[in-house]
C-alpha cells in the first residue's frame, strides 16, 4: 500500500511538472480562458451603473466647490474661510481628474452640470454670493459650502452602497472623511 501511495504522488508531480513544463495547460485549470494579467485588469475596472453616475454627478458637483472656493480666495476676509478655500480647491481639483479618468476608463460620457443634484447652488443662490461682500459673504459660503458638501456626502454614501468599482468606493470613502472633517470646520467658523 505504502509503495502504491509513492508511486501515485510520483505520478502526479510528474504529470504536473510535465505539463507545467511543455506549455500544455490542459492539466491546470483550463476553465482560465484569459491570461493573469488581462484578468486582473477586468477584475480591477469591474463597474457598474452607479459607479458611472457617481462620477458623472460627483464633477460638476466638485466643480462649483471649486467655483465657490475660488470666490472666497477672492472676496473673504477671514483668513480661516481662505485657508479652508484652498483646501477644497487642492483636495477636489485632483478628484475631478481622477473621476474624468475612470469615466474615460470605462468608456462612459461626462454628464452636463445638474443643478439638481444634492447641496448644489441654484444659479440665484451663486449670484447672491457673487453680490455678497465682507462677513455677509464669509458666513453665507461657509452656510452654502456646508450644504454642500452634505450634498457631497450624500453621493458618496450611494456610491458606498450601491457601486461596485474599487477605485470608485475608495474615492467615496475619502470624499466622506475629508468633507465631514471640513464641515465641522466650516461650523466653527460660523458665528454662534
Amino acid at each position: 500500500m505504502k509503495k502504491y501511495l509513492i508511486g501515485a504522488s510520483a505520478a502526479a508531480v510528474l504529470a504536473l511538472t510535465t505539463a507545467c513544463g511543455t506549455g500544455d495547460t490542459s492539466a491546470v485549470d483550463s476553465s482560465r480562458s484569459t491570461p493573469p494579467t488581462a484578468a486582473g485588469e477586468a477584475q480591477q475596472s469591474s463597474h457598474n451603473d452607479s459607479d458611472i453616475a457617481f462620477a458623472q454627478q460627483m464633477i460638476p458637483h466638485h466643480e462649483q466647490a471649486v467655483e465657490m472656493a475660488d470666490l472666497a480666495l477672492e472676496r473673504s476676509t477671514n483668513p480661516n474661510v481662505e485657508s479652508l478655500a484652498e483646501q477644497i480647491t487642492g483636495s477636489q481639483d485632483p478628484e475631478i481628474q481622477q473621476m474624468t479618468g475612470l469615466l474615460k476608463k470605462w468608456g462612459a460620457p461626462a454628464a452636463p452640470d445638474k443643478s439638481d443634484m444634492p447641496g448644489m447652488m441654484s444659479g440665484e443662490e451663486m449670484r447672491q454670493l457673487e453680490q455678497a461682500t465682507g462677513s455677509e459673504f464669509d458666513v453665507m459660503w461657509l452656510q452654502m459650502m456646508i450644504q454642500h458638501h452634505q450634498g457631497a456626502i450624500e453621493l458618496a454614501k450611494t456610491e458606498l452602497k450601491e457601486g461596485s468599482d474599487a477605485d470608485a468606493k475608495a474615492l467615496a470613502q475619502r470624499i466622506i472623511e475629508a468633507q465631514d472633517a471640513e464641515i465641522r470646520e466650516m461650523v466653527g467658523l460660523l458665528p454662534h
